[in-house]
């Protein structure tokens, strides 16, 4: 059992959740901040609220990157970077791999039928774009902008979850996970770039080469700053939200040096200074929730 838990957890790199569940923290964290001010907010409702965002959150995480390596079978074994994950070496099924895909769709539509209607309305096509994903690489360079679009549902959806409603300031945080999420994207498939060219896949890299893909992966993230800035002025964050964008900028800008510095920076780029950016950028987003309710 042990050992196909681990299997799975392979599959869908689960560790990496990290990368859309902080973004869906702080849409959930600034959400309740405006229920306390509306004298809306009930305690035992709003943490049963937060553990069904936990379950929607990994299921809607497990469907997707199981579904990717589904539809991605044949490109993995052919890629040495790839070939040895486990929905290519045989560790888990074809079979498991559709009933695991298929499960964790059902628990997110019922999960978000519990949280509320609209949420509940939102799934299907939550899930159609989740899925869409896994194609896009076979016709569109704009892959790397629906994997940032996909991510970027994460706050939307905590948002809703909490206010049965998408805020004007939810969609200002999505717009920068998406840019932010397409640069590090970009960066990432430079990995891949005499692959993707070999086997006629269209990612960036592989159709404007490597100096475009820097320059437009740099474009990506100034954006993702750009619109963060407006999610912290859209809700009138004090210095704690403005100190955490100057942090994520910073480590923005660390990662796009070690990757020009050198393209074998990639994975320390992607696995770790991305990961630890939407902590970091969470902790401050709770610390201004905080004070602006004390303060109040």
């Amino acid at each position: 059992m042990a050992k196909k838990i681990k299997n799975f957890s392979e599959l869908v790199m689960f560790e990496h959740t990290i990368f859309s569940a902080s973004f869906s923290f702080m849409a959930i964290c600034v959400a309740l901040m405006y229920k306390y001010f509306a004298n809306s907010f009930d305690v035992f409702s709003e943490i049963k609220i937060f553990f069904l965002c936990i379950i929607a959150l990994v299921s809607a995480r497990n469907f997707a990157m199981g579904f990717n390596r589904l539809c991605d079978r044949d490109i993995d074994r052919k890629n040495q970077r790839t070939k040895n994950r486990p929905s290519v070496d045989g560790r888990i099924s074809l079979f498991t791999m559709i009933l695991f895909c298929s499960l964790n769709a059902l628990i997110f539509i019922a999960v978000s039928f519990f949280i509320n209607q609209l949420a509940f309305y939102l799934s299907f096509p939550f899930l159609i774009i989740l899925a869409f994903y896994s194609f896009m690489k076979r016709f569109s360079v704009l892959a790397h902008f629906i994997l940032g679009l996909s991510l970027g549902l994460a706050p939307i959806a905590g948002a809703v979850a909490i206010l049965g409603a998408i805020p004007l300031w939810s969609i200002f945080l999505a717009l920068g996970v998406l840019f932010w999420v397409a640069g590090f994207d970009l960066l990432y498939s430079l990995q891949d770039i005499e692959f993707d060219k070999k086997e006629g896949l269209f990612s960036f890299p592989a159709k404007f080469g490597i100096e475009k893909t820097l320059f437009y992966s740099r474009v990506s993230h100034f954006f993702a700053v750009f619109f963060w800035f407006w999610f912290l002025w859209s809700i009138n964050s004090g210095i704690f939200g403005f100190l955490g964008i100057l942090c994520a900028t910073g480590m923005l800008c660390y990662e796009q040096y070690i990757v020009a510095r050198d393209l074998k920076n990639i994975p320390k780029a992607f696995f770790v200074t991305n990961g630890y950016l939407g902590f970091v950028f969470l902790v401050f987003i709770i610390l201004e929730v905080v004070a602006r309710i004390y303060y109040a």
